[in-house]
């Protein structure tokens, strides 16, 4: 698999229509637009992958820079996630708190 990060995209952009955008340079395996967990909106990112490593260096190289809805993207491959920190969900991290 390779994956890339697509940042820069119009905020009406759907993971369909990002799927659609990179289909042509070979076998997407997934597309996905980040979206904000509480109102649901786009944050101008996402992430596709390639099955085959080769189509994606080529949709990377290809595609870094192109205009899309009016606003230039930026097209790389992903890092892998680092690990983040629990910030548990109440209290604010404060552990004295009784």
């Amino acid at each position: 698999m390779y994956k890339l990060f697509v940042g820069g995209l119009p905020f009406s952009t759907t993971s369909e229509e990002l799927e659609q955008l990179f289909a042509e340079f070979g076998t997407v395996a997934s597309a996905k637009v980040i979206t904000d967990r509480d109102t649901g909106r786009s944050k101008g990112f996402g992430f596709v992958e390639f099955e085959n490593d080769d189509e994606g260096k080529k949709a990377e190289a290809e595609m870094n820079g192109k205009e899309v809805g009016g606003r230039s993207i930026t097209v790389n491959q992903a890092r892998p996630q680092q690990p983040r920190e629990n910030r548990g969900g109440y209290g604010g991290g404060n552990k004295n708190w009784q």
